[in-house]
This record gives structure tokens, sequence and C-alpha cells, in this order.
């Protein structure tokens, strides 16, 4: 049965008995000998599965609380952002503890820090590199892998590692496998970049190498890059190259997808889509550029026919023919069924009953193409390759007498009923297969019936338009007792914010509530939720694109730092009003005047909370 977990993922993937030992060959290493893996997230069988393995290091025996609370904060913020949070569902999450013998990684925060005895060997600098810089954070690959192979069923091939260091320096890496630091307070952010280079091949975005260094020009050809250009606008329509499909859309990472100056570490010469992104800017949001990319490299992960009636042989036209799919969190998957080239009505079902079909004799080719309609995807080339279109084949021949199995009725994968659902999530239920008839799956809710033609095996939840508050979400196969219950949680989290005191406070009809400054102010984002759960806060400003609240850099406890021009960190700047983040070069052109303020909460079961605003007036000191 495949089950997806929900709610304070790591947590629940601890609490009752104790962890699953792999039963792979141990390392040979002692240190490694010790490892546990444990899962966290099973959404079904690890050789079906895009499977992602964290592991730490760093983290001794009495810090493991510390490696899960890591793990939990990460994964919490990996299934807000698209499309992860669609494709949530392909993905099975196992961490690996492995004890260290000494607590961090080597040369944290310098070179000059001592080298810790550590599992993996994680270090910044690339390894202790004077060359290199300090963010870059490495990891034995050798050592990685042998613990990556104590997870059954996975490989290379369908397996992604991420390695956290047990440090609050800022700093990760992106290539085979992708490395973040644990407990940094844009630690949980680093991860989704890094996979982004790992997983999709997606390149930086930054226009500067050094920080605080602008990068110069970019004087090589045509980058291979998906989202970076050498192209203007106009070429890409007339030679529909790289983003031409995209140009003028409102980008999901702010502003709008155009071409904008600056990327693979120069500031001229080389242009990406949007003017930024997580790519370029930690906190913001793949835009849909990369995101396609995303989508493509996540599904090629995973085979969206999972199962299907055996083809390796002729069937008989007196039986039924299905297939089972995946299930997507963001939408239900398209099956067309042909019957000699010619498309049959079926209203995307599951399973085809060839009686109803009165073929003639002789043979008949029967097939079934599954694909993902989804909108992230606009490429054809992309929409109809493996990644997101599947077909199977059956030969039909009526000549050909079906023997009858003893198939049970009842479901087998489901969506988990342990943990609450959200509003906006697909709901599924797989059933068991007779071999003389198609079995239905019908759905109440709240006591009542819900309307849901075609797939009867998929309730995308969303449609239905929940009023806030707690709902009962049950599934029957009619004429048996067969039923699964869920619990639906239509109620996101609140949240709340807290400002340093302002000049005065304005209070004017119909419009938000407006706080004046002369200077810097602090805010503080707060969630709270009625269930268990990692809830993620975001805002945004003047409408640009939702921004990941943290804290502040160097401090997760610290509230964020609005200031007219900004506050330089790390050489880079953050918090100047009207631009959550930039570099030291761009305009520092004071952000005076009136700003719209909004900020909004992500929940653990996928609830995306209104977005309520405030106004701050920046006016120069003496007004």
């Amino acid at each position: 049965m495949a089950r997806l977990t929900t709610g304070c993922l790591l947590t629940a993937g601890l609490v009752g008995g104790g962890p699953a030992v792999a039963e792979s060959p141990v390392p040979a290493d002692p240190a490694l000998a010790a490892a546990r893996v444990v899962p966290v997230q099973l959404t079904g069988p690890a050789d079906k599965r895009f499977n992602l393995v964290v592991m730490g290091d760093g983290y001794t025996a009495a810090e493991t609380a510390a490696f899960r609370a890591d793990v939990d904060e990460h994964l919490g913020v990996l299934w807000s952002i698209e499309p992860f949070a669609s494709y949530r569902s392909y993905i099975n999450v196992w961490a690996v503890e492995v004890p260290s013998p000494e607590s961090g990684v080597d040369c944290d925060p310098g070179l000059d820090a001592p080298r810790r005895d550590t599992p993996l060997d994680m270090g910044f600098w690339g390894g202790c590199n004077p060359q290199s810089v300090q963010r870059l954070l490495t990891v034995d690959s050798g050592k990685a892998a042998a613990l990556a192979d104590l997870v059954p069923g996975t490989s290379p091939a369908n397996r992604q590692i991420v390695a956290l260091a047990h440090s609050d320096t800022y700093g990760g890496a992106g290539g085979s496998y992708a490395t973040a630091s644990g407990g940094n307070a844009l630690s949980s952010l680093i991860t989704p970049h890094e996979i982004g280079h790992s997983l999709g091949g997606l390149q930086d975005e930054y226009d500067y190498y050094a920080r605080g260094v602008a990068g110069g020009a970019y004087e090589g050809p045509e980058p291979p890059s998906a989202h970076h250009s050498l192209l203007t606008e106009a070429q890409m329509r007339e030679r529909r190259a790289k983003w031409w499909r995209w140009l003028g859309e409102p980008s999901e990472a702010g502003g709008v997808i155009g071409r904008h100056e600056g990327g693979l570490y120069s500031t001229t010469g080389v242009w990406r889509p949007s003017r930024h992104s997580i790519m370029k800017t930690l906190g913001y949001a793949f835009d849909q550029v990369e995101r396609e990319v995303m989508v493509r490299a996540i599904s090629a992960k995973v085979n969206l026919v999972q199962d299907h009636t055996p083809n390796s042989a002729p069937v008989g036209a007196d039986r039924t023919v299905w297939v089972d799919t995946l299930h997507p969190l963001g939408g239900e998957l398209d099956v067309v069924w042909r019957l000699d080239g010619r498309t049959l009505r079926t209203g995307n079902a599951r399973t085809v009953d060839l009686r109803a079909l009165h073929l003639s004799p002789g043979a008949h080719t029967l097939t079934a193409t599954v694909s993902d309609p989804t909108p992230s995807v606009r490429d054809p080339a992309v929409r109809g390759s493996a990644a997101l279109t599947r077909t199977v084949t059956w030969t039909v021949d009526r000549s050909v007498r079906t023997r009858e199995g003893a198939v049970g009725t009842a479901f087998t994968g489901h969506t988990p009923t342990t943990s609450p659902v959200g509003a906006r999530s697909v709901v599924h239920a797989d059933t068991t297969h007779p071999t003389r008839r198609a079995l239905a799956v019908r759905w109440r809710l709240d006591g009542l019936p819900v309307a849901n033609p075609g797939n009867d095996r998929d309730l995308d939840l969303s449609s239905l338009r929940l009023t806030p508050g707690t709902h009962t979400l049950i599934a029957r196969i009619p004429g048996t007792n067969a039923e699964l219950s869920w619990t639906v949680d239509a109620r996101p989290a609140t949240a709340s914010y807290a400002l340093s005191a302002p000049l005065r406070t304005v209070n004017r009809p119909g419009r938000p509530v407006e706080y004046v400054y002369d200077g810097p102010f602090t805010m503080k984002l707060t969630a709270v939720d009625d269930r268990p759960g990692p809830v993620v806060r975001q805002f945004r400003v003047d409408g640009d694109g939702w921004y990941t609240y943290y804290g502040w850099p160097t401090d997760a406890d610290a509230p964020f730092r609005f200031t007219p021009g900004g506050t330089v960190v790390d050489d880079l700047v953050y918090g100047k009003l009207g631009r959550s983040r930039a570099v030291p070069w761009d305009d520092a052109t004071p952000d005076y005047g009136t700003h719209t303020i909004e900020y909004r909460t992500l929940d653990a079961a996928g609830n995306v909370g209104p977005a309520k605003s405030f106004l701050v007036t920046l006016v120069e000191p003496g007004d």
C-alpha cells in the first residue's frame, strides 16, 4: 500500500517502533557501520519512486534530535515550493542517521578553523581549499554513496542525495549530490536551490562569483542552459528558442518573464528569464522556465504507469483491461484509450470493458496513453517525452478465452488516511481489478455524494471550493464493505506580524493600516496552526514575488530588517524595501514612499492562507 505521510515529517517517521535498518552490506568504515535508515515519507515502492536520501554530517549521537529537526524544516520548505508541492506524491524520503565522533564540519567558518572527525568529511571552502570560496560546502562522494546504498531499492538512477552539515554557516553545493548547512537561517532554502542544480541541471543566475564583486561581461557562446541566453526576445520568438513560450507571462518569482541581464556569474552580456528566482535569490520560487525543467526532471525518475493488465501475450475480448497510474497532488493524469487507432469514449477511466466494444473477429490493437496535462509544461517535446507520456499496448483477440481469476474486491493504494489532507489536494483510491467487471469508487463529503465524472480514482478537492474548517471525506466501493475515510483540513494556518515601533500609525477607512518610519524597521512573522507540522511563512513587497520568511540571514530568530538602502551581510544586500534582496552594485536609491507588504502561510497539508497586508511609508529623517 502506498503511503504519503504528512504533518511533522521526520518526527512522524520516528514515532513508534524502532527505525528501519537497511539490510544492505554494512560499509567497512566503522563510523558508517552505525548508520540507520529511517523512512520519513513513503509514497510507494522505492524502485517505482524518486527517492530523496537525506544524510547528516557532524551530528554526534547526542545531536540526533538536531538532525531530525533540520530535516523536518528543510522538507517543510521543500513541499511549499513548486513543482515539489504538486509532485510530492512521486517522492520517497529517507533519513540516514550516522553519529559523528565530533560535532561540526571542516573549515567552519574559516580556513583556520579546526578539522573535524566526521563520517562524510564535509567542509566549507570547497573542502578547505584556499582557492575556493567559503560557501562551497563539499562532501566525500564515495562515503555519501555508501550511505545511500543502505536504502533498499534505491540506486543512483532513482535517487537524489542531500547531505546536511551540522553548521549555522551559510553554504551548499550542487552537482551529483546536493549539500547544505543544516542550521543557517537560509538553510532550508539552500536545499531546493541545490536540488535545482543536481536534479534539474539548472545553472546559477548569480551575476557575481566572488560576493561583493561584479562578475564582468559574459564572453562565451550561446549557453546550453535552458534559462540563460544571448538572444533577444524577438530572436527567441522568431527562432522559437529558449523561453519564447513564456515571454510576457507574470513570473512565478515576481515581475514578468522577459530578458533580464546577468547570470552565469557575469553581470553583463547574458540574460535570464526573471529578475529574480530561486536560482538567483534564495527565498523566491522557481520561475516558469525553471519549473518546466524541474517537472520533467522529477517525472523522468518515475513511470506514470505503475501497473497494468499483462500485455506479453494477446488478451481476450471477454474481459476488462486496466492501468494503474501515479497520482500527482497538483492534478489528475489523463488516460486516453484507443482501439485500432480510434479514440474510445471512456471519460478518462482507468479500466475498459472489452465486452462492451463488440469486437469483430481477429486481432485488434488496444492502447492506453497516460499523460500529465500540467500547465507547467508548454514544450511539446517535454510533454511528449517518457517523463510525461507513457503508452501501454495490448493485442486483443476474440479467439482467446480468459480464465476467471480469484480477485477480491478491495482498495489497494490510496492517499494515507492517518493524516489530514489539504483542501487543494488530489485524493486517490485505487482498487483491485476483477477480470470481468470494473469496480467503481464513489465519494461522499460530509455525508453527501460528490460528483466526480470520468476518473473516479482521483478526487480533486480544489474543485469543491470547500468552506474553511474540518470535513470528512469517504470513498466506497459500491456493494461492498470497502471504505476509506479522510479528515480534510480546509483551515489554513494564520500569520501575524510584529513591527518595531513606528513614528506614527495611520488608520484610514477602507485602507490597510499604515506605519510611518524615518529609518530602519523590523518585521517578525509568526504562524499558528491547529494541526501539527511545519508552517512556511511568506511575504512580498509591492506585488513582487512571494518570498519565504526566514528571520535574518545570521540569526533565524531575529526579525527581518528593512532599511531604505538595504543591509550588507556577507557582501550581499538584504532588506531593501521594494526589493527583498539585491547585490551591492544594484541601484542603491533609497526606497522612500509608501509600500504594500503582504503576508501569508503555507501549512503542512498544503493549504495556502489568504494574503493580508499593511502599508509602510518611509520618509526621510526630519520629515
